[in-house]
C-alpha cells in the first residue's frame, strides 16, 4: 500500500527535475481580460469568474518565474502548500480560489518564497500596473488591433515600454497583456520567447458581463 500511495504522489505532483525553486531571471505578470476567457471556456465551466455580479477586468492569471529563455515549473518546495483561506483571499483579483491554488502549485513552487509572500509580491505587482479604464467602458462586443491594447497599457503606465509587453490572442480574441518585470517588479524588456505579439488586427474583445 505504501508503495502504491508514494506512485499515486509523483503522478498528481510533477516536479522537473532541472529547475529549481528561486532560481529564475525574471517574473512576467500575466493578466487576462475575464469576459473573453468566459467566452472561451469560463462559461463552459460554469465558473464563478462568469458570475456577472462579480465584474471582473483584468484578472490576475499568474505571476510567473521566467528565465531568459523557457521558464521553470512544478518546482520542488520546502514550504507546506497555501491553506484553503490562502487561496480564497486571492479570488478577488483572481477570479477563484481555484486558479489562485494551481498558480502557486505550477509557477509560485519555482519563485522559492511560501504561499503568503509568494501571493503578496503577486498582489503587489498587480496594484502598481493602472489597466486601463478604456476597456471597462465598452457596452458591446468590438473588434481591434492586438496593438491597440498594447498602446493603451503603455498610455497609463508611463513606465512600460513596447518591449516590457506583449498581448497574447486567443481563437480570434484577446487574451491577455503579459508584462515583464525583474525581480524588484521594475519593468523590464522580455525575453525573445514571451515578447511575441499577437498581429491580428481584427481580434474580438468582449465587454465586462
Amino acid at each position: 500500500m505504501r508503495w502504491l500511495i508514494a506512485a499515486f504522489a509523483l503522478i498528481t505532483t510533477p516536479v522537473t527535475a532541472d529547475d529549481i525553486a528561486g532560481e529564475f531571471d525574471y517574473y512576467v505578470l500575466s493578466l487576462s481580460w475575464s469576459a473573453n476567457w468566459c467566452a472561451l471556456e469560463g462559461d463552459a465551466r460554469n465558473s464563478r469568474q462568469c458570475d456577472p455580479a462579480e465584474d471582473h477586468g483584468w484578472i490576475l492569471h499568474g505571476l510567473w518565474p521566467q528565465y531568459e529563455s523557457g521558464y521553470p515549473e512544478y518546482c520542488r518546495s520546502s514550504y507546506r502548500p497555501p491553506s484553503r483561506g490562502d487561496t480564497a483571499a486571492m479570488a478577488d483579483i483572481m477570479g477563484t480560489s481555484g486558479l489562485a491554488w494551481h498558480q502557486w502549485r505550477k509557477h509560485g513552487v519555482c519563485s522559492g518564497l511560501s504561499p503568503d509572500d509568494y501571493y503578496d509580491l503577486s498582489r503587489q505587482a498587480y496594484g502598481q500596473i493602472t489597466r486601463p479604464e478604456v476597456f471597462r467602458q465598452l457596452e458591446n462586443p468590438i473588434t481591434l488591433p492586438a496593438k491597440v491594447v498594447e498602446e493603451a497599457f503603455i498610455r497609463d503606465n508611463p513606465t512600460l515600454m513596447p518591449d516590457h509587453i506583449t498581448i497574447t490572442c486567443r481563437d480570434g480574441y484577446i487574451q491577455e497583456a503579459r508584462i515583464c518585470l525583474d525581480r524588484n517588479l521594475a519593468p523590464r524588456l522580455c525575453g525573445d520567447d514571451v515578447v511575441r505579439d499577437c498581429t491580428l488586427d481584427d481580434a474580438q474583445f468582449d465587454p465586462i458581463r
